[in-house]
This record gives structure tokens, sequence and C-alpha cells, in this order.
């Protein structure tokens, strides 16, 4: 070292360098070498290993979310949801409720009637609590929908419910699409049946396939409203029709007096009651309407307080009930028909009332339509991709579902007894099944064991009325359904189970 230190000429040290180097055992060399690309090797091989980083969230193709293309509600007011509630559940079953007092007796009926409305309302409230339940725990900006209440419901219980969240949900949609489309369906039928009876007073003889035909227009111009604000109207105008049909008809049960209370059934036997049951417990479905009417407000608060849109819309519904029920069967007692409109015979009142029912019976195609077009529509958009077209899409969408219930209408023979009989089961089920199972998952660790044990028997007592429904409902659409294809010459829409 004390020689490379006194080098002072540069020449010099580079001749004494390549001399070392020289002198330099070759091992050392070699071992430099290796070294040096052992050294090369790895870092290359770290290049080829080293992973690229994951490419930013932003460039991932993300799918989009079908809700932030539909075009949102407008906010209703009480006023507009009262309206819809009301349409909701005033059908032509209000003019089958004579005949349901009749099988249920004079004392029976009239509790009954009440104790059902009751039990309805109750669940309507028991699905609402669960669904702001689930709002609450999710910090959604909405409130889930039936189908997603009843999910998200199944997801909180259990291990075994748990696994049936996604099938609940799956259910529910199936149900509720099928128990609104039905209606839809029926409604045609409905509305041509009593147009062409109409016609027949006036020696006009037009088949009903035609009159279907001529009544798809109107139905399918109303059906193109896509917002529930734009679409109180038209709830409007059939509640008005409704009422006005109801109240002739009182009138002319009422103008020469009723008969005496005594020559009436005060009670019956548990057969008739069945009956009574396969009417009457299907006059109070609509609970498919209730989450989207509530989330459509602009205070969805105000829809189910104590003085709110359910509660109070839901007593002139029952009252309304109570009326056609009672006047009825003291009238007409055991001769009233399945519709009162038939006992009002070829007066022009009958006519009247007929057309007034029809209308009304219109006019409220579009907002049964309107749930099962919330649930599927969705769907239709993230199959076809057309999340920048969602308006053409639905109102494509709404015209082609218009024209399959027509041609259902227009295809099935006696539609109304096999849309009874499958409304049996799956409109008991959402009115009396679904609402009671949730609240035993959601509420199963209540604190205290006498508030729990009261549930439980509250929802157990609930389950068996539902159950009684399906079964008396099931009996009577399978009994009609038997006299009605055994018959030469069957008639269209005349009992209870088809008009509800």
């Amino acid at each position: 070292m004390s020689k490379r230190n006194d080098i002072k000429d540069p020449k010099e040290g580079h001749s004494l360098l390549v001399k070392l180097n020289k002198d330099m055992p070759n091992f050392l060399v070699e071992d430099e070498a290796a070294a040096f690309n052992s050294k090369s090797g790895l870092l290359e091989s770290e290049k080829k290993n080293k992973k690229k980083p994951p490419a930013p969230i932003t460039h991932l193709a993300e799918a989009p979310n079908v809700d932030d293309h539909i075009k949102k509600e407008i906010p209703t007011s009480y006023f507009q949801s009262i309206i819809h509630l009301f349409k909701g559940n005033i059908g032509p079953g209000l003019f089958a409720m004579g005949f349901a007092f009749m099988h249920g007796g004079l004392v029976l009926a009239p509790i009954l009637t009440i104790l059902i409305a009751l039990i309805s309302i109750h669940c309507q409230h028991m699905l609402i609590n669960s669904s702001v339940k689930m709002k609450e725990l999710r910090n959604s900006e909405k409130f889930p929908d039936f189908a997603e209440t009843i999910e998200q419901c199944f997801e909180t219980g259990p291990k075994a419910t748990q696994k049936l969240a996604r099938t609940m949900k799956g259910l529910v949609n199936l149900f509720i699409c099928v128990t609104q489309l039905g209606f839809c369906c029926i409604y045609f039928v409905f509305i041509g049946t009593n147009i062409k009876q109409i016609l027949l007073a006036y020696d006009i003889n037009l088949d009903v396939h035609y009159v279907m035909l001529i009544t798809f227009i109107p139905i399918w111009l109303s059906s193109m409203i896509t917002n529930l604000k734009y679409l109180t109207p038209v709830s409007f105008i059939a509640n008005i029709c409704m009422i006005c049909g109801l109240s002739i008809t009182m009138y002319y049960g009422l103008k020469d007096g009723l008969p005496d209370v005594a020559e009436r059934k005060l009670f019956t036997s548990p057969m008739e009651l069945a009956l009574y049951f396969g009417t009457a417990i299907f006059a109070f479905e609509g609970i498919a309407l209730v989450l989207p009417l509530k989330n459509a407000m602009a205070n969805p608060n105000n829809f189910d307080r104590p003085m709110g849109v359910l509660n109070v819309g839901m007593f002139f519904v029952t009252l309304m009930f109570m009326a056609a029920g009672l006047v009825g069967y003291i009238k007409w007692g055991d001769d009233v028909a399945g519709s009162l409109t038939l006992n009002l015979g070829d007066t022009i009142g009958a006519q009247i009332v007929k057309a007034m029912v029809s209308m009304g019976v219109l006019f409220g195609y579009p907002l049964q339509f309107h749930i099962a077009i919330q649930i599927m529509l969705p769907s239709v958009i993230e199959t076809f991709k057309c999340y920048n077209h969602t308006l053409a899409a639905n109102l494509t969408f709404r015209s082609v579902l218009v024209m399959v219930t027509l041609g259902i209408a227009e295809l099935v023979p006696n539609l109304g007894l096999f849309i009874s009989l499958i409304g049996s089961l799956c409109s008991t089920a959402l009115a009396l099944v679904f609402p009671p199972i949730i609240e035993l998952i959601v509420k199963r660790d209540i604190s205290s064991t006498c508030s729990r044990y009261t549930m439980y028997l509250k929802n157990v007592i609930i389950l068996i009325l539902a159950m009684a429904g399906f079964i008396a409902g099931t009996y009577e659409s399978l009994s009609e359904i038997i006299k009605e294809f055994g018959s030469k010459e069957p008639e269209m829409l005349t009992t209870p189970a088809e008009w509800t």
C-alpha cells in the first residue's frame, strides 16, 4: 500500500496495475467473474419475477349500477299516496263481499272482516318495520323493497336462514309478479265481460275477445305513465268510478228498505266459513304496494305513523268492504250473486254501475302493472345493456308486457279460476306468511322473555290464519274449476274467486 501511495506518475501507476493483474491468481479472477455473473443473474431473475403493480381501480371495467340509470320517482304527497293505496286495495272483489257475508253469517262475517283487516294492516306494519331496521343496519339511502327486505332479514338471521336469503328474495319477486300480472290479465277479461253485457242490453252482440282487443288501447296508453306521481290522476279517476259504482249499488239496495235481519243467517257451517275466507281474505291484498308507496313519498315517515297513509287509507277501505257485504247480504239474502252488479238486473242503474266499475278497473290496471315493472325492469336493462336508453327500454318493455297480458287473457279459457288458484298461494304468502316470519327472525333476541313469547304466539296465530286462508282459497278455486269444466256452457267471471 505504501508503494501505491508514493506513485506520482500516472503511467507508472497504470503499468503497476497491469503487472498486478498479471500476477493475480486465476482463481481470484474466476471468483470475481462468477460473483458478478451470479449477481447479474439474480438481478435479471428479480426483474422477471417482480410482479407488476396492480392497475389503478379507475381502469377496471365495473358493471354499471342499473339503479343509477333508471329515472327516479318524483316524490308524492300524503294525499297522492292515499289515492294509490285506496285504489290498490279496491277492485272488483269489493262487489263480491255480499256473497262472502252470505257464507259467513251476519254475526261472524263483520267480526271476521274487521279481524282480517286488522291482521292484514298489522302484517303491513311488520314489513315496514323490518324494512326500516334493515335500512338502519345498512345505512342505506332508501328503504329496501319487499324482496330486498326479506333477503336482508334472512341474512341477519341464523345460519339456516342465511342460506335461504337469495332464494327467498327470488321467491317474493316471483310471487309479486305473478300476483300483479295475474290481476292485469283478469282485468282485461273483467272489462271485456262487463262491456259485452252492457252491449247485449242494447241488442249489440260483440264477441268478448274483440271487446278486450278494443280495451287494449286505453290500457296501453295509461300504462305508459312511468311515475307514481303522474299516475295519481289516473288512480283518482279509478277511485271515483269505484265509489260511484258502489254508491249506485247501495242506492238500489236501500231505496225500498232492507228486509228484517231475522230473515238472514246469523251463523253458518264450517264449510261455508271456508268459502267466506276464500273471498274475504283476498280483499286485503295490497301489501305489494306498501313499500313502493312509502319510498315514493316526499316524507316517508307520514306513511306508517298512527294517522298516516296506511292506517287512514285502510280504515276507509275496510268501511267500504263492510258496507258492501252487509247491505248486499241483508238486501238479497241467499240470492246474492258473486257480484252485486248481477243483482241489479237489466236496469239502467245496473248498466251504469257496470260501466263505472269497468272504468275503475281499467284505470286501476296501471298501478298494479307498475309494481311488476319496478321489479322486472332493472333485469331487462341489465340484460340488454341499454343503460343510456332507459326511457325507451321502459316504454318498450311496458308495451310488450301489456300485449302479453292481453294475449293470456285472450287465449287462456276460464283464466280467472286458474289465477285465483295461483293467487290463493301467492297472495296468502305475501300478505300473511312472509311478514310474521321476518319478524320472528329480526326480533328473536328480544331481552324481555314475556315480550318474546307474546311475539311468538302472535305470529304463530297469524301463520295458522294464513294456512286457513290458503286451504279455503284453494278449496274454493278447485271447486269452481271442477264445476266450470263439468258444465257445458261456462260463464266468465261470475264467482267471487274470479272477481278477486
